[in-house]
């Protein structure tokens, strides 16, 4: 009983993850800023990480929450890039 009540919510999530990506693309593709389509870029990116979390523990794969782990590291490197890209308009010392 408890293992069909979590795979119902984790099906849920799966759908719910799925929403958000598609809203994410449509702003990315459509935000009239740069710094819409630069957020949009930034939650999709969180939020696959997310979604590989949730996965993996639907899946009983551990390997994927490794995987998880090091695409949010590099998310966040990449945010700071763009933000140092975006203060001062060039990157490097």
């Amino acid at each position: 009983m408890p293992s069909e009540i979590i795979s119902l919510i984790l099906t849920v999530l799966l759908a719910l993850y799925f929403t958000s990506f598609i809203l994410y693309i449509v702003r990315l593709l459509k935000g009239p800023t740069l710094s819409d389509r630069v957020l949009a870029l930034d939650s999709l990116g969180y939020d696959l990480a997310a979604f590989m979390l949730v996965l993996s523990i639907y899946l009983n794969s551990p390997m994927m929450a490794v995987c998880a782990l090091s695409l949010a590291l590099w998310i966040y490197a990449v945010d700071i890039y763009i933000a140092k890209y975006l203060e001062a308009k060039e990157v490097g010392g």
